[in-house]
């Protein structure tokens, strides 16, 4: 399997459960960590700055977001599947993080 990168989606399997999720962490640090940082991937759309639409252009069948407001810490190793990639991610990351702190 090609680890996973900053930017991309990627169907995360832990405790019977399936879900996708968008990759926060940094490529550079992603293969020398065991736990990554993870935006979920949601049907629920609030279209608020701690968002990042996602959609077909991004391998997903449907309209989506990756929350900002729910990052959460996943071991690397419960990424399974790559989904596909966000065009522009760093700046879209970094545009929602900023908006998570309130800065």
């Amino acid at each position: 399997m090609v680890g996973p990168e900053q930017g991309e989606i990627w169907w995360a399997e832990a405790e019977d459960k399936r879900r996708p999720v968008f990759v926060v962490t940094r490529s550079a640090a992603i293969p020398v960590l065991r736990w990554i940082v993870v935006a979920p991937v949601t049907r629920t759309t609030r279209r608020i700055p701690t968002e990042i639409a996602l959609g077909e252009e991004e391998g997903l069948h449907s309209p989506c977001v990756a929350s900002f407001d729910n990052l959460q810490p996943i071991r690397r190793r419960f990424l399974t599947e790559r989904v596909g990639t966000t065009a522009g991610a760093r700046t879209k990351i970094c545009r929602a993080l900023a908006a998570l702190a309130d800065c």
